[in-house]
């Protein structure tokens, strides 16, 4: 019994010193190095604890978040792994809210204790939407084994399948698409096995088989009305080739392509001969907030695959009237990039109607593979276009998606390895620019070295 005391009050004593503060022999200038990157980023006032890790060597190290009276301390091992408890997190957001929390980190390293300089984390008054929509599938161009789509929590790390490739023989399913963010209006597509498009309206499911004799292909890329009456879509002829030594690893492109608008209720497709030229290549079409603008991307027609590099698509919009389906009969070009040797893809307006983003490389309009691709913002106000020097890097951002509030953007990048594309959210400004974006936190520091692909926002989940 004296030895279990002994032993009880070792631990207390080994605790209680543990817990006070350390004697700093060595303050440095740099910031600390850490992964994921946090340093100087803007976060929503209601994400989930951004856990994190020191990249350099040491035996032990503390981390220390406040803002005003709010303080929060955390100690690590040797892997330097920082968790967050939640509650006391939720409690530094809530004081930070329009501000920012100061984060030191200190470290024992070579018997003496250092501490880096401070560094800070904004924190925007408006929250982001609770939830994420996306994609998971390991990195390759043919083959697959498993592949879901899924719903995160952005508020916990909480993730759940709203449908996996397990439950129907192994196929590919792509192109999920939602209704003004709302779960219970969604689509998307099932390729290969059990080929279809399926359209979820709550708890009514329609499989649809999209492939008719005026239309190239069954549809493809989708952007829905603000209505939820109607679907635009394209319809494209899609190869897809090896670079033997290139930077891009590989090419997927079109043949043809052309632009037309599903009708949900008519169960009937309307296009209109400037959405489908034989001229031009037509893809990527999207609806703006108010239902009266469909915006898409066009190029001049070339010889496929042998001029594959020299396809560049403008940015362009047509009118369209919800109430007879009709389209208007000018075509507006808003951005010419083939005048500068570029090309557009994946156009989104804000939901408030102001802004609309879209990814900019050098060809082509499969951007997700092109180490170029960037993003870009164009003022609808005045349609002035320009990078989002902050959000960019120098390998891939590509796939994007806006929050309802037009504060949040999500994108997918491969800044990491080249290979995976992961989610960064980032902050947009009054002025339409972007803050230093953040990667989607994980309650494991090491979740995206063992293991992403589109992700889109949700107002809330999606039960099934």
């Amino acid at each position: 019994m004296y030895i279990i005391r002994c032993i009880c009050l070792w631990m207390i004593l080994g605790l209680m010193a543990c817990s006070g503060p350390v004697r700093i022999q060595k303050n440095l200038e740099v910031k600390p190095e850490i992964f994921p990157d946090y340093v100087d980023v803007t976060i929503p006032p209601n994400i989930a604890p951004l856990n994190f890790k020191l990249k350099d060597a040491c035996v032990e190290a503390r981390a220390i978040l406040e803002c005003g009276p709010e303080k929060l301390e955390i100690k690590t091992g040797k892997d330097a792994c920082f968790v967050i408890p939640a509650s006391g997190w939720k409690r530094l957001l809530r004081a930070a809210s329009g501000n920012h929390l100061n984060v030191t980190v200190q470290a024992f390293v070579n018997d003496e204790w250092i501490a880096y300089a401070p560094f800070i984390i904004k924190v925007a008054k408006e929250p982001v939407d609770g939830w994420l929509a996306y994609r998971l599938i390991e990195p390759g161009y043919e083959l697959w084994n498993r592949m879901g789509i899924y719903q995160r929590n952005l508020e916990n790390y909480t993730e759940n399948a709203i449908i996996e490739n397990k439950m129907s023989g192994n196929n590919c399913m792509n192109c999920h698409s939602f209704c003004m963010q709302n779960p219970e209006k969604m689509l998307f597509h099932m390729r290969e096995t059990y080929s279809c498009t399926l359209l979820i309206d709550g708890d009514k499911v329609e499989k649809l088989n999209t492939k008719t004799d005026q239309t190239l292909s069954p549809l493809v890329y989708p952007s829905w009305h603000p209505s939820g009456k109607y679907v635009a879509f394209s319809v494209n002829k899609t190869k897809q080739a090896f670079h033997m030594n290139d930077r891009n690893r590989v090419e997927v492109f079109d043949s043809a392509s052309d632009v037309v608008v599903y009708d949900t209720q008519k169960h009937e497709i309307v296009t209109s001969p400037l959405l489908s030229s034989e001229g031009a290549f037509e893809t990527f079409p999207t609806f703006s907030p108010d239902g009266n603008t469909l915006y898409f991307c066009s190029a001049k027609a070339r010889t496929m695959p042998k001029e594959y590099d020299q396809v560049r698509y403008d940015l362009c919009s047509v009118s369209f009237d919800p109430a007879t389906r009709r389209f208007g009969t000018v075509v507006d070009t808003l951005y010419k990039a083939s005048e500068i040797d570029k090309s557009v893809s994946f156009p989104r307006v804000s939901p408030d109607g102001k802004y609309l983003l879209y990814t900019l490389s050098g060809y082509g309009n499969f951007s997700i593979w092109h180490k170029d691709a960037d993003l870009y913002m164009i003022d609808l106000s005045t349609l002035q276009s320009y990078p989002l020097e902050a959000a960019n890097s120098d390998d891939v951002e590509s796939y994007h998606s806006w929050s309802s509030d037009s504060r949040w953007i999500v994108f997918s990048s491969r800044r990491m390895d080249g290979l995976y594309t992961r989610p960064f959210i980032a902050y947009i400004d009054e002025k339409g620019q972007a803050c230093k974006p953040f990667l989607l936190p994980q309650k494991d520091t090491d979740f995206y070295f063992r293991f992403m692909n589109p992700t889109i926002y949700l107002n809330s989940s999606q039960e099934r």
